[in-house]
């Protein structure tokens, strides 16, 4: 049983409990969502020079536009794969700039800086932007891009999830509730 028909269920006004939708969900044979195989998004760039870890796991903030938190997920569709990059504001919790693309190039993530920028200002001083160490965030159109707004980029250690924590998260949500 997936928390989101359970979830859906609350929010309509109906009184149950999450048991009980999970025991009429397999009374009646339907089941919530098991993730699948993963694809590899993140491929690091051994000769990229690498930006600190500025966040060290704190993601959160006291303001808006201190903290974003990037990075790429994928989604499989009939005719192949879609990426998706999502851009999040650590204060509010709100995606601030997003692109989806059949491609994980570099461009894909400019696109989203750019949207992110246009919604939430030109010259963002105090923002730190964090990623994980994927080839798109380690290059220097990356870093150019951010530091034309003002902001530095922060990325996580290496093929661990819990430095990019949130990024992580939103991936989630998006994929459990709008595509599976």
């Amino acid at each position: 049983m997936g928390p989101a028909s359970w979830k859906t269920a609350r929010r309509a006004g109906h009184d149950v409990g999450r048991d009980q939708v999970a025991r009429l969900m397999r009374a009646v044979g339907i089941q919530g969502v098991r993730r699948g195989k993963r694809v590899r998004t993140t491929k690091p760039d051994p000769a990229a020079a690498r930006h600190p870890d500025l966040v060290k796991r704190k993601f959160t903030a006291t303001a808006p536009n201190q903290l974003w938190v990037t990075d790429l997920t994928f989604v499989p569709t009939w005719a192949g794969v879609a990426y998706v990059c999502f851009i999040v504001d650590a204060y509010s919790r709100m995606i601030v700039g997003w692109r989806v693309a059949s491609h994980m190039r570099t461009t894909m993530v400019l696109d989203a800086i750019e949207m992110a920028r246009w919604s939430r200002g030109n010259q963002l001083p105090d923002l730190v932007c964090h990623s994980d160490a994927g080839s798109q965030f380690t290059s220097i159109r990356y870093g150019e891009r951010l530091a034309e707004i003002g902001a530095v980029p922060s990325i996580g250690t290496v093929g661990d999830s819990f430095d990019n924590a949130l990024a992580e998260t939103v991936n989630g949500y998006y994929k459990a509730e709008l595509i599976w």
